[in-house]
Order: C-alpha cells, then structure tokens, then sequence
C-alpha cells in the first residue's frame, strides 16, 4: 500500500553513477546550463503573451528524505528574496498532506508497478507542499505570483523549476474560475495564461527527465510558437469540459482555426458563434436546423456562418450548430456553461465569456486579448531609436499612434528624422501636404486612406498615402499581408532613424525599429 511507503525517499545510487554532492547548490554539472534554457524558453513563451509578464525561472532542489545532506534550495540563484529556510519544512508538510486525504492519483491494477505510482504520488505531494509555501511568500511579497512544476530526482534531490510572474499583469487578465475539477480531479484550466504556465512545466520535466539535462544539444526547448499554441488548444479544452463534450476537447481549437480560415464565394467569415447546451435558458432560437450539423463539417459551418448578424449568432453545442438563435434574458456569469465564438476576419477569432475576450487567435497563434499598443513598450521604442525622453513630445506621438491604432481597415505610420526629404523624394507615389502637427482628429482623417502617413519625432506630417519602398529582406513574414512586409522592407533599408506602426485590419498592432528586428 502507499500509505507504508516513505515520502520522497531517495532510491539507492546503483554502482557506477554519480555520488550524490555534499554541496546543495551543485547537484549535477549542468544544472546552470539547464535553468538558462528554461529561462529562455520562459521568456519567448511569456513575452508572446504580453511582454509585461516578466517571467523568472529558478530551479529548487530538495534532499529527499533521507538524503541529510542539507536543506533544499535554489540552484545557481542570485535572488534573495527567499531565505535559507524558507522550505525547510516541505518534508512535515508533505507529511501532513498525505495524512490529511486520499491522494491516490492512478487506480492501482495488477498490471500497474508499485514504484511509478509511488513516484508520481510523491512527486504530486511535493508540488503541493512547495506550492503552499510559495502562496504563502508571495502573499508578502505583492509583486510576483510564483508556480511550482512538477520534480525530477536527480542525484538525491527532487530538483524542480519553479516560475515567477508579474502579479499585476497575470491579474489583470480576464480568467474563468479557477476552483474546478475534471472527474479525473484535474483541475480546470481558467485562462491561457494558466495553460502556458502547465505547457512551460511539461516541457521543463521532459527536459529534466533526460540524461545530464542541459548537456549541450540535449536541451532542445520547443518553439516558442510551437508552445503557445499547445497552450491555445489546452485552454480550448475548457468549455468542451464546460458542455460535457469530451471528445471533443483536443480537436475544438483546431476546428475553430479551419472554419475561420476558409472564406465563402471569396467572402471572408465574419460572425458569432454561442457554445451551450440546447436550452439553456438565456438562448432563444431563431430557428432550428433539422439535421443539426456537425463543427467538423467545416464549409457548411462556415456556409451557415453568413447567416449570422450582431444580434442574430449560430448556436452550438461542442459538437453540432443546432439553430441560429440570439442571447436573452441575465447571463449568470458563475455558470460559466454560455461561451461567445467571435469571427473577426479572415483566419481570427476570439473565444469569449460574459462579455470578456479570454483569448484571441490570428493564422492559428493564440494571444491575450491586450490593448492594441503597449505605451511602456512604444516609450522605450522611441527612447532608443531616437533618443526622445521629452514628455510633452512623447505624449504627442502616443495620442497619435494611439488613435491609428483604432483604425479598423488598417494603417501604417512611419516616423522618421527625415520625414521631409522622404515625402520629397517619395512625391510621385504618395500625397503631399503642408506641414501639419498631428493631432488625434488629424490622425483620424489621414488614416481613413490606403498608403503610409510619413511623420517626424515632432508629430509634424508631411505625406499620406505613401507607397513605401525599400530592397527586399529575409525578415518578411508570409503569413502577415502587403503592409506589414513593405514596412518591414522600409525601415530595415532606411539610412536615417526610423520607426513604423503597423495597424493590421484584425486589430494586430506592431511597431517595428531596425533594432527590434535585429532582435527576433
């Protein structure tokens, strides 16, 4: 029975193989190498979230029980903020969690081995006691919000990474509850956040779980990309759960992407989707469908999909649209069982609750829904291409990105030391006017054509509609359209400081310098 086995007992060192350090903070050669690569597999993952998340990775090892060669602690951190003893009682509490319940994870069969249940039951004990004590720090210390992954033993010590966000960025971001279980006592995931931090942990075991982790080639982190959408389709999984779909929890966000990204009679999809049970009470339908079709069924459900109006939207339950119907009545927000499926533009759509983006997705790339310009992000921008901190000039040139970024066909400003020699030597392929200040009504006005508005550091425009040259680059993105490329193409061959802001139709919002670009 596990209840007779010792908690995080330290299995034998077979002959041969490493002894285990008598020094706490060098328990295996690379261990630097590997919290580095975890770092920066933190930072692509998070800061494609949103910047302002700040992620920090350190790595915590604790001496399994009988391993009396220290207290557990963090390995190659600089960081102060914990004290030596800090975890000094993770053993006790992992004591008193296993006292307190039935922690059996995985149903014990005669075919299951005894000692891999007793590793992941240990190894589930030991993230819940170094989660309590990591809540109860936080809880003094108001800037960060830490999450623990789950332990690898190595060398005598169960050695796991635990993350570091910025509080006030995780919070800020709109989240389903957070107190709910599968069936399986999985907890359900609230936000996408949450299911990049379970994505960033998965990877950081199988990495641990590897020979000499962090050895060289050994580390190999997925793609930042690669990570987020993994995210994407986890967190999909929660209204599935919600609607008791659960076939359908892998495949709903890969069905989502297909009926965004087809187009009918060349017309792109535009429209609401309401995920809930049939009869719910706060939908009304419009009519119903006889033979209710399938969301599988990708070009009928994007056929049905030009039906819709803002008031009038396809009702689905997870699996089949079963009517058009629209929302009534006071939505009970608690229920979380009603989910709004927003049809942006082509290839992007938005996954909604009670009024709330939880999370936007643009070619099949999930993100946070954020507003569509970072000022801190755009003030550093101009700081270092330019060199401008005068505040009255910075606010300036905010209010009018600011406001073109509200353009909803799309634009494109470029801000250059040079504006007026560019408008001169661009004459032929755009507009010239006098000289004028921006101002957010200007900025409104100059936007509502196709082509660049050409401005300089001191909010003065000199041309509109410019066609944009520039020698071809590698930095183009395919995915991305005429734009963003020719902006791209701009700045990277402009011999003067230069910066552009690119306003995508889908609300996408990207300001690109030539060292931005050289950092990507």
């Amino acid at each position: 029975m596990l209840t007779t086995l010792p908690l995080l007992a330290a299995p034998p060192v077979a002959p041969g193989l490493p002894i285990p350090s008598p020094d706490p903070t060098l328990i295996w050669p690379y261990q630097a190498h590997f919290r580095q690569a975890a770092q920066t597999m933190a930072d692509g993952v998070f800061d494609a979230l949103d910047e302002d998340l700040q992620p920090r990775v350190q790595l915590l090892a604790v001496p399994a029980i009988d391993n009396a060669t220290g207290l557990a602690s963090l390995l190659g951190s600089n960081v102060s903020e914990y004290d030596p003893t800090t975890f000094a009682d993770v053993h006790t509490r992992c004591q008193h969690l296993h006292d307190r319940g039935n922690w059996i994870l995985t149903e014990r069969t005669e075919q299951t081995p005894e000692e891999p249940v007793r590793r992941r039951y240990e190894g589930y004990i030991l993230r819940l006691a170094i989660q309590e004590i990591l809540d109860e720090h936080d809880k003094a210390h108001y800037t960060r919000l830490s999450f623990a992954g789950w332990s690898v033993l190595i060398n005598g010590y169960h050695v796991m990474p635990v993350l570091q966000l910025d509080r006030k960025t995780v919070r800020r971001h709109p989240t389903l509850r957070s107190d709910r279980f599968y069936t399986t006592g999985r907890p359900v995931i609230p936000s996408l956040i949450q299911a990049a931090i379970i994505r960033f942990h998965e990877e950081c075991a199988k990495s641990l779980s590897e020979p000499e982790p962090g050895a060289g080639l050994l580390v190999r982190p997925r793609e930042t990309d690669e990570l987020v959408r993994a995210a994407g389709t986890l967190f999909m999984q929660t209204p599935a759960q919600d609607l008791g779909i659960s076939k359908a929890e892998a495949k709903l966000y890969a069905t989502l992407n297909t009926i965004s990204s087809l187009r009918y009679e060349g017309m792109e999809g535009v429209g609401k989707m309401m995920l809930a049970a049939r009869h719910h009470p706060n939908l009304e339908e419009v009519f119903a469908l006889t033979c209710p079709t399938p969301l599988s069924d990708y070009r009928a459900v994007r056929k049905l999909l030009e039906m819709t109006t803002p008031d009038v939207s396809l009702l689905a339950d997870g699996e089949n649209v079963y009517a058009l119907g629209r929302q009534i009545g006071h939505y009970d927000a608690s229920r979380e069982d009603l989910f709004v499926i927003s049809f942006v533009t082509h290839y992007a759509w938005e996954f909604q609750h009670a009024g709330k983006v939880l999370m936007r997705t643009h070619y099949g790339q999930p993100s946070l829904a954020r507003a569509r310009l970072n000022r801190s992000s755009f003030r550093k921008e101009l700081r270092r291409t330019f060199d401008l901190t005068n505040p009255e000039k910075v606010e300036r040139l905010w209010e009018v990105a600011a406001e073109a970024s509200r353009q909803k066909h799309g634009t494109l400003l470029v801000i250059t030391t040079e504006a007026l020699a560019e408008a001169d030597r661009l004459k032929l392929q755009c507009t010239l006017i006098e000289p004028v200040p921006l101002t957010p009504l200007i900025t409104r006005l100059v936007t509502a054509i196709d082509g660049a508005v050409l401005l300089d550091p001191e909010s003065y425009c000199y041309s509109i509609g410019v066609i944009l040259d520039g020698t071809a680059t590698g930095r183009g993105n395919s995915t991305r359209g005429a734009r963003y490329n020719s902006a791209i193409r701009y700045v990277q061959s402009s011999p003067y400081p230069c910066m552009a802001i690119v306003v995508s139709e889908d609300g996408l919002v990207d300001v690109l310098t030539k060292e931005s670009l050289e950092e990507e």
